[in-house]
């Protein structure tokens, strides 16, 4: 049971895990912190959480855990200001996208507390933000990505993964480093391409009958395209040599694909389509990933 529990970033993420731990009962009070006076507010009316805090300092005053979910170009900011408040039992993580620069900067920021902090990533959402799309059952059978450092503390660390079990979370660890190569892979480079895509469409002349007559393969790859613009420029550039070492990995199959259609290669296509198949009917078959729970 987490007594006071202070959320830093009051939108889908940090509202969706206020509103499962209540639903669940697993916290007494929650104090939710937003740089805008009307989300604070609005958090408050929808329910999200019981105190809105005027400042950092107000929000993590007395709080037992820390969490924060404010966009990855806020974190480093955000942790220097909590930095002089940290007490000695609190228990500090995230929700970013990225892990390394997070860790860079909770190193720097918090010195001989980094042992409180606990980095970590919830793999779930949603392509709508703000207060008002958070919803309790968000994490139910979602993956957690926890990633302790060698200073963690061991009772810190158990705080925050009985945090995520108990709204329904599937909890993992992995380092660092594997978690924003994994990342950059499975989720920062589909948003990019999906994002590029649907913006090259749009400078179309005839990009309202393209999208009329979309199917449904198109839809669905299209709608991550509706992400917060501002998340995602953060998260690429915070994760920036994974991203670039994928981008570049990808322009150079772009780049034998068209080959194979100038030249009229169908065997090429043909052994690049059934790996393909054969890779997501098989190796990426759901509801278990297998290889993003390797540490």
């Amino acid at each position: 049971m987490i007594n006071r529990l202070a959320i830093i970033g009051v939108g889908l993420i940090g509202g969706s895990l206020s509103l499962a731990l209540k639903k669940a009962g697993k916290v007494t009070e929650v104090v939710g912190f937003a740089r805008n006076e009307e989300t604070r507010q609005q958090a408050m009316s929808l329910g999200l959480i019981d105190c809105a805090a005027m400042s950092i300092e107000d929000a993590v005053t007395g709080a037992d855990v820390v969490v924060l979910a404010v966009p990855m170009g806020a974190m480093a900011k955000t942790l220097a200001e909590i930095a002089p408040h940290v007490t000695d039992k609190m228990v500090i993580t995230d929700a970013g996208s990225t892990k390394a620069q997070v860790v860079e900067a909770a190193v720097t920021t918090l010195g001989d507390r980094i042992c409180q902090f606990v980095p970590g990533h919830p793999i779930a959402g949603t392509e709508k933000s703000g207060p008002s799309a958070a919803f309790p059952e968000l994490y139910q059978n979602h993956k957690v990505i926890l990633t302790p450092l060698a200073e963690t503390d061991a009772v810190a660390l158990k705080t925050i993964q009985t945090m995520w079990l108990d709204v329904g979370a599937d909890v993992s660890e992995m380092t660092v480093q594997h978690h924003d190569l994994v990342l950059a892979a499975t989720s920062h480079l589909p948003h990019l391409l999906a994002f590029n895509l649907v913006g090259l469409l749009a400078q179309n002349d005839d990009v309202d009958d393209v999208l009329r007559f979309a199917a449904g393969g198109f839809r669905d790859f299209s709608r991550i395209a509706s992400s917060d613009p501002v998340m995602w420029r953060d998260i690429c550039l915070s994760n920036d040599a994974a991203i670039l070492g994928l981008l570049k990995q990808y322009q150079q199959q772009l780049t034998e694909i068209e080959q194979a259609i100038q030249e009229q290669d169908g065997d090429y296509l043909m052994d690049l389509f059934q790996r393909a198949k054969q890779a997501r009917d098989i190796r990426f078959k759901e509801p278990e990933l297998s290889h993003i729970k390797a540490k």
